[in-house]
């Protein structure tokens, strides 16, 4: 009975210890479950007269002290399973929090990214509209005559640029339905930068499918956040929700996607119709449960 405790004491924390946590927390866990497995091998060779003393720190994860030499080898037995377990559980939590922290910071940063790319679309297109409104410069008397049309054709290229918000939504969706990704995302980020409210939701769909169209999947799956959250409760929230899940595939984050799709299936369990199906197609790649 020992010998079995032993072997199975001795394979639990093989895999905790391989994991790659870098925290003063996640390396002290580490440190003390190589400790306990020294023990357990001391077990093994000279029996329980020759424990050393318990891990410093146990007591403050809830362990129990090992329990003195003269004391019989089953409760040695199961006061080290009970603090590997206790161990074990503690440093998955820490394993948790920082790849949460890692998903955190590269979400922020795919947003900055974003933030940047649409300052530099505006002011592109503020300075489009500045070149088109400017005065032309005075003709020389040979060319004062020239005809009305020729002078009227001058400032014809900016007017894409101060297209409607609802014409330039419009031209991105055809555009999108031809698989012309760049017009898409051109028509996409001008009703963005319009800050036409009633629109920007579809627009942030429009860009999210755009840049997933593209293989841009980071921008894509920030397109269809923001989508979402300017709107959770709106008809195209699950859209949105799915667009996000679809860019995780792509970035082959399939733990994430399946919790996003798990999300998408909590909030809108009546989910029916096209993008229901879409959900069950995201779910057979990502190899939900």
């Amino acid at each position: 009975m020992l010998g079995l405790g032993l072997s199975v004491l001795s394979l639990l924390p093989l895999q905790p210890a391989q994991a790659q946590v870098e925290s003063r927390e996640g390396i002290a866990l580490q440190n003390q479950i190589l400790q306990l497995r020294q023990e357990v091998e001391m077990l093994r060779r000279g029996g329980a007269t020759a424990m050393p003393a318990p891990v410093a720190g146990a007591s403050n994860l809830g362990g129990r002290p090992v329990p003195p030499g003269g004391a019989p080898q089953g409760e040695l037995v199961g006061a080290l399973l009970d603090r590997v377990a206790r161990l074990e559980e503690e440093l998955r939590s820490v394993r948790g929090r920082a790849e949460q922290s890692e998903f955190r910071e590269r979400t922020l940063q795919e947003r900055l990214e974003k933030l940047e790319g649409d300052i530099d679309f505006r002011l592109q297109q503020i300075e489009g509209q500045r070149q088109g409104s400017a005065t032309p410069p005075a003709r020389p008397p040979a060319t004062a005559a020239a005809p009305p049309a020729a002078a009227a054709a001058a400032p014809a290229a900016p007017a894409a640029l101060r297209r409607p918000p609802q014409r330039a939504l419009a031209d991105g969706q055809a555009a999108l339905g031809r698989r012309d990704w760049v017009a898409a995302e051109a028509a996409a980020r001008e009703v963005v930068a319009s800050r036409d409210a009633a629109r920007a939701g579809d627009a942030q769909i429009l860009l999210g499918a755009a840049l997933a169209g593209k293989r841009d999947f980071a921008g894509s799956a920030v397109a269809y956040d923001d989508a979402f959250r300017r709107s959770p409760q709106g008809s195209r929230a699950p859209e949105a929700m799915l667009g996000v899940a679809n860019a995780l595939i792509g970035l082959n984050n399939n733990r994430d996607a399946c919790n996003q799709l798990n999300d998408l299936r909590t909030r809108f369990p009546a989910l029916r119709g096209a993008v229901a199906e879409r959900a069950a197609d995201a779910r057979r790649r990502a190899q939900c449960r």
